[in-house]
């Protein structure tokens, strides 16, 4: 396989706006592009529920902030953070071959030897991923923390993130 050419940092908002908490990744990056000035080396990027058709974004990316609601056993709203190696990287079981998640993204992009060096997934654990267009309380009351995680995040790879002048 040929080395591509990295793009700079990509920061990911997964999830889905129809499915509560699960809309998360996509409130923090509104409130990032709404709050912040970010250098053109960083990408803020959809990712919503887009599946494989993620895998160019990930694999030429030099390094990856994945924003989500992160079911890891503990209290909605607390804060999660998984580091690459963390990141889970087998194959989702699915019920069906159309259902196809981030896990499958990284685990193709650990398989390929193109996921990035520094990765990092941020995120809430979430109180409800079911039907519905709002984030609970508890999580929409952690959207500008998860922001702020994400800007420091940028600053420590190097980035010159500035906060916008409010009008």
């Amino acid at each position: 396989m040929t080395e591509r050419a990295r793009a700079g940092t990509v920061v990911l908002g997964a999830g889905n706006l129809s499915m509560g908490d699960d809309g998360l990744g996509l409130a923090v990056l509104r409130r990032l592009r709404e709050g912040w000035t970010l250098p053109p080396e960083v990408e803020l990027a959809e990712g919503g529920i887009w599946g494989m058709t993620l895998l160019p974004l990930v694999e030429d990316a030099r390094r990856l902030i994945v924003v989500d609601a992160i079911t890891a056993g503990g209290q909605p709203g607390d804060p999660v953070e998984l580091g690459r190696e963390d990141l889970p990287t087998r194959y989702a079981t699915r019920l069906s071959p159309h259902q196809v998640d981030l896990r499958d993204v990284f685990a193709l992009a650990t398989l390929r030897g193109t996921m990035p060096g520094e990765a990092v997934a941020l995120g809430l654990e979430p109180l409800a991923c079911d039907w519905g267009t709002e984030l609970s309380p508890v999580v929409a009351a952690g959207v500008d923390a998860v922001a702020s995680r994400v800007v420091t995040r940028l600053e420590a790879w190097g980035h010159a993130v500035r906060p916008r002048a409010v009008a």
